[in-house]
């Protein structure tokens, strides 16, 4: 299959290196992919196998060459890594498919312990037999508290050493996290929830890993508080009242927000519809006035 032409659509945002890959700053994640519904639901109805790959497909064609998964995205009837596989393999030579450690759930889709360094070795085997490479681009350790990352990301960083991964990322941590796994291995990115009116305590780490040439991967810029269930109720009337004004939707400004928020932001919203994709990818387009930042920057703050 053919890589992107360089004026795909998702090429409008620009672009960014993780590392020595460079991607398009509009990615995709695949979080919702193997179902319909709320994410990791037990009743989630498996999402129809021909629309995932097509989304999948026309992702690429629009230019994403940026793809977040992970081994415990998965429904009963279907994996997004192996989605992935089927749809794309063989894989473009410009994509970079972005995986997580850490969590990880049984066949039943129960959660289990976070992996310590011992068991971080077994999934990175498993998403690489379910992805079908030899390497995986990109691994970022996903962690649950403020406890030190030193046993897993050196764990992770030996098996870069041997070639099973080229780049290492971080995924729900702090500022001390960062400055912890980058005393170890080099890191090209971090993974953490935030958006317009999410999380504004992040925005110092995000002005410090631009700092520090590390990309920052906002995970539910469009979903905000809804998380894995996605979308909840009406917007805020500021995200709104921008939306309006360019005649787009209220999801669309709200991934242009987090573009604007600095060069090395690279965002991956993530769908099972192919109009709902199109028009994410068409956000990267979007360019907001000062006076619409200014408005949507004060909502943002006031959030806190």
């Amino acid at each position: 299959m053919p890589g992107p032409g360089p004026r795909s659509p998702a090429a409008a945002a620009g672009t960014w290196a993780l590392g020595d890959l460079r991607v398009n700053r509009i990615g995709f994640g695949a979080m919702r992919l193997p179902q319909t519904g709320e994410a990791f639901a037990a009743d989630a109805a498996p999402r129809d196998r021909d629309e995932a790959i097509g989304v999948l497909r026309r992702a690429v064609e629009l230019g994403v060459n940026h793809i977040d998964t992970a081994a415990f995205y998965f429904s009963s009837l279907r994996s997004a890594n192996e989605l992935i596989n089927r749809a794309l393999a063989p894989y473009p030579d410009d994509l970079v498919i972005a995986t997580k450690v850490g969590p990880g759930r049984d066949p039943s889709g129960a959660w289990l312990p976070h992996a310590g360094p011992a068991r971080l070795r077994g999934q990175v085997e498993e998403n690489l037999r379910q992805l079908g490479r030899d390497h995986l681009d990109l691994v970022n350790l996903r962690i649950l508290g403020t406890g030190s990352i030193a046993e897993r990301f050196g764990a992770l960083a030996e098996l870069r050493e041997a070639g099973l991964i080229r780049h290492l990322g971080l995924s729900n941590v702090r500022p001390h996290h960062l400055a912890e796994a980058r005393a170890i291995a080099p890191v090209v990115c971090v993974q953490n929830m935030y958006g317009v009116g999410v999380r504004p305590e992040q925005d110092e780490f995000v002005r410090v890993c631009e700092e520090q040439g590390v990309a920052f991967v906002p995970f539910y810029a469009i979903a905000g508080t809804g998380g894995q269930a996605g979308v909840r109720g009406t917007d805020a009337d500021e995200v709104l009242a921008v939306a309006r004004a360019h005649g787009v939707s209220a999801a669309q400004v709200r991934v242009a927000w987090a573009l604007h928020r600095g060069p090395h932001v690279l965002v991956i919203p993530g769908t099972g519809d192919r109009e709902h994709l199109a028009a994410n990818v068409a956000a990267g387009a979007l360019r907001l006035s000062e006076e619409e930042l200014h408005l949507l920057d004060a909502f943002h703050r006031r959030e806190v």
